[in-house]
């Protein structure tokens, strides 16, 4: 019932189209039954008129039909155009409510899921659903209108016939509903195996270049064959299913005429048949053949779609983990304290926690570092803060207001993150920046450049600020790549900032450059950085070390080599 209800919600928008379509379906069924009742009228009445008023009638007849003809082409035209809008817009909505579903998802759900996945969802699965749901109301009006109008009529001329012929269908959809069974339950088989295909072959194309680098080119090819043999194997077996279903219904649909004509010429001998009462058995069994094929046709759709439904249906259910409380507070003028008070986190599928009672206040436009060996919480820790992933126990306060109580959007406006590796779009340079504040002017993106030290190379380029960089910036180098990201905080211009071991994966002169416009970024703000190479965050105000999720020592860099503790460990061992 919660299935046909949301079936029925994607109609909702378009009831008017849908209604009329629905319309010309029925007329223009009624119109293909209509067809051999006036020819069996000419030639079991009107061949037996006068001359004159036989001719005439005839004229009338000839008229009807190409009018009922010309009536069917426009019903035919509207159902192909309007129908096959309709089942555009249907899908468009359908990508659009996953897609805002997406949008609204937290962290978690992303790592519980693959990326090729969701892509199949998004698009094969939301066409092959709109196309059902489009065909079905049509498929069953028109199956319903055609056979009971052609029964009715048939058993009206002869019933010995009609009922031969509706005992030959009965056998057919018996053989239907068997065989279109079971090559939905394979096709759902197939739809996984798809999916997991489309999944791996997604994440070996983004991640080509590692595969390269570690020369793993023929340990790809083995897993990618691997899953095509899986799929080839589940596609034998439809085939073989498919190999007798398609025959068969052939088979039967080719009887019918052979059918039709054996036993109604007997029935003629008898004189209990008249031949132009064959003719028009023989007109109307052609009529029956449209809807099986269409039932046929629409099957291929639901093989697909049913399983893309149920994975859809399944996404749409989950609800986002973190949200935004009842009556959630914006912050103003923020000016940046951070404090942690007895936290604990663990990921979901973890057995261990990250953080038990974590302590730690950072002061507004305080500069601090995060060290520690790898694992340990670092990046953790600052996902916390903006509600990447919330809490299972304590508190974290921002200016003082837990940040649950903080409006989600507005939380993470006053907080610019720079990772490790930047993440940049599709799309020119100037758009990349922009993307931290869409409606800031060129002048602010430009000075937001100058900030990041990123003008210089940005306007070496032909194109400058309008250069395309690729997918994901393929076109720039490391460096380049992360000041352009600089930038779009710096366009941000958020009271708080964390950089994710922003330079690690850059070469000794980027990670200069990047050094310097870090500092420029992070003045009068409260920075946090994650830096591996501690030569970086040497003068940073507070370092704090971390180890299993605890603080284990904290202080300035001298203090800290001093003490002679984890920290000078990990110093000595740059």
């Amino acid at each position: 019932m919660n299935k046909l209800r949301k079936i029925i919600s994607y109609y909702k928008p378009y009831k008017k189209t849908f209604c009329f379509n629905m319309l010309f379906t029925l007329i223009n069924s009624l119109v293909a039954v209509s067809l051999p009742v006036l020819c069996h009228y000419v030639t079991s009445q009107v061949i037996n008129f006068e001359k004159d008023k036989a001719i005439s009638t005839i004229y009338f007849i000839i008229f009807l039909i190409i009018s009922l003809i010309i009536l069917k082409f426009f019903c035919n035209h509207y159902c192909f155009y309007k129908g096959n809008m309709l089942a555009t817009n249907i899908e468009i909505d359908i990508k659009k409510e996953l897609f805002e579903h997406f949008q609204n998802q937290d962290f978690s759900f992303f790592d519980e899921r693959t990326t090729g996945k969701l892509m199949t969802s998004i698009t094969n699965d939301a066409f092959n659903i709109s196309n059902v749901i489009k065909k079905v109301p049509e498929v069953i009006l028109e199956t319903i209108t055609k056979y009971t109008g052609v029964f009715l009529f048939l058993f009206f001329s002869n019933y010995v016939l009609a009922s031969i012929l509706l005992l030959t269908f009965a056998f057919l959809f018996v053989f239907m509903w068997k065989f279109l069974y079971k090559i939905q339950k394979i096709n759902s088989e197939s739809r996984e195996v798809f999916s997991d295909l489309v999944s791996d072959l997604e994440e070996n194309l983004s991640g080509i270049r590692v595969v390269k680098s570690f020369t793993n080119e023929d340990l790809s090819i083995n897993k990618f064959s691997s899953n095509n043999n899986k799929y080839s194997e589940i596609k034998r077996r439809m085939y073989k299913v498919e190999s007798l279903f398609y025959p068969g219904l052939v088979s039967f649909i080719v009887s019918w005429s052979p059918i039709v004509t054996t036993i109604g010429t007997i029935l003629v001998i008898r004189e209990s048949l008249t031949t132009s009462q064959i003719v028009t058995f023989l007109l109307c069994v052609s009529i029956l053949d449209w809807p099986l094929w269409d039932i046929v046709h629409l099957n291929d759709f639901l093989k697909e779609s049913i399983v893309g439904f149920n994975r859809i249906e399944q996404i749409l259910k989950i609800k986002p983990k973190i949200h935004d409380c009842s009556n959630p507070i914006s912050l103003g003028n923020t000016k940046g304290s951070i404090e942690f008070k007895n936290v604990c986190f663990k990921y979901e599928t973890a057995e261990k926690k990250i953080f038990n009672n974590l302590n730690l206040k950072i002061n507004p436009g305080e500069y601090v570092a995060l060290v520690g060996p790898s694992g340990t919480g670092k990046s953790t820790l600052c996902n916390l803060i903006p509600r990447f992933y919330d809490v299972i126990d304590g508190e974290i306060l921002i200016d003082g207001v837990n940040i649950k109580n903080i409006k989600i959007k507005n939380l993470r406006r006053n907080i610019g993150f720079v990772h490790q590796e930047s993440i940049l779009f599709s799309g020119t340079i100037y758009e990349n920046i922009s993307y931290g504040n869409p409606s800031a002017s060129r002048e602010t993106v430009i000075e937001s450049s100058k900030k990041a030290y990123a003008h210089d190379f940005i306007t070496e380029f032909p194109d400058g600020y309008d250069t395309h960089i690729g997918r994901n910036g393929v076109k720039l180098s490391g460096g380049q790549k992360q000041r352009i990201a600089i930038s779009r905080v710096f366009l941000k211009d958020p009271p708080i900032l964390i950089f994710d071991e922003a330079t690690s994966s850059l070469d000794n002169e980027s990670e200069k450059i990047i050094q310097k416009s870090m500092e420029q970024l992070a003045k009068n703000r409260t920075t946090i950085v994650i830096a591996h190479r501690l030569s970086t965050i040497r003068n940073a105000e507070r370092i704090i070390v971390l180890d299993n999720g605890e603080i284990v020592e904290e202080g300035t860099h001298e203090y800290l080599i001093q003490n002679n503790g984890p920290y000078k460990k990990l110093y000595d061992l740059m």
